[in-house]
């Protein structure tokens, strides 16, 4: 089963899986695993409640990283990053919330995601034993069939509402305007860029520039696979840090930091798979990271990952 709802959508939708149609893909962050989903689009009224003990798998003998591991090996990436001269390493890291013999409504808190968060995309699935939800509005590319314009987004940066971006913020989001500048040149003559502006993310907010430029059909595929995983999910340059995250991070990423790919008759979206979270039969794992710089502090590092984990948790919706 799949429901899924677009931003600034009230409308929720599934696929019927009545045809061979591939409508919507979830693509993992090394791009090795995908889970497909089949048949045409449509509407979708939920009239039952889809609770966690539905979920065939348990999560067991997990161990997780602490507050000390995590700056511990933050302080191990930042002499990487001065060492190798990068502007910028994401590292990610899981936190795990066990339900207490408790039961969660996943349809509810799909929905809860959707209230809280109305220009994301908000997703949740449950397929070959596998259940994930999660909500973020980071437009990889959108691809419109008549028109032949194609949309992106440079998103980095992370302060909660209220603070005032500093020039660690600023830093970490130009790197990222700039990779997707350069590869959008390479398959369109005019490159339309906006002004960089805050995007709101419930709590927290995010530097966002926006990008569109007319391009061939054909190239689509070529495009979006030299644009992930962005400096925003990875690093620059994208190669040395995709070997620099096997390294630091002991854990693999799944379907975190990959992407989800739906195709309609009008168009094709690929939206970045952040803000989400792996559900087990008795626990979750919260899957959150933070672009780390040479000025980074750890601490506050660890803080940024602890707010993005709340989107979750705070729309858990137990029954």
């Amino acid at each position: 089963m799949l429901y899924f709802r677009f931003p600034f959508s009230d409308s929720i939708f599934t696929v019927n899986e009545n045809s061979d149609k591939k409508s919507v893909s979830f693509l993992s962050f090394d791009e090795t695993e995908s889970i497909d989903f089949y048949g045409n689009i449509e509407e979708f009224f939920f009239n039952e409640n889809i609770l966690s003990n539905q979920i065939s798998t348990e999560l067991l003998e997990f161990k997780e990283e602490n507050q000390f591991e995590y700056e511990a090996k933050l302080g191990k990436v930042i002499e990487f990053i001065k060492e190798n001269q990068l502007s910028k390493l994401v590292v990610s890291r899981r936190k795990v919330f066990d339900f207490d013999e408790k039961k969660i409504n996943l349809s509810q808190t799909f929905l809860n995601l959707c209230k809280s968060y109305p220009n994301a995309f908000v997703y949740f699935f449950i397929k070959d034993g596998k259940c994930w939800i999660g909500a973020f509005s980071e437009l990889l590319g959108k691809f419109d069939k008549k028109t032949s314009e194609f949309e992106t987004m440079s998103l980095a940066g992370t302060l909660p509402v209220n603070e005032t971006w500093t020039a660690k913020e600023i830093e970490e989001q130009k790197p990222v305007t700039d990779f997707m500048k350069n590869i959008l040149k390479n398959y369109s003559s005019e490159v339309e860029q906006s002004e960089t502006y805050d995007h709101i993310s419930g709590n927290i907010k995010h530097l966002r520039t926006d990008f569109k430029a007319k391009i061939m059909s054909e190239d689509l595929e070529n495009l979006i696979s030299e644009l992930h995983p962005t400096p925003a999910v990875c690093g620059i340059p994208k190669d040395l840090c995709k070997s620099a995250i096997e390294k630091f991070e002991s854990h693999p990423r799944n379907f975190y930091a990959g992407y989800i790919k739906v195709e309609t008759e009008e168009n094709v979206q690929y939206f970045v798979n952040l803000r989400c979270a792996e559900f087990f039969e008795n626990a979750c794992l919260i899957y959150v990271g933070g672009g780390i710089t040479a000025e980074s502090s750890p601490e506050k590092e660890w803080r940024e990952t602890e707010l993005k984990s709340e989107a979750i948790l705070k729309n858990l919706e137990f029954e």
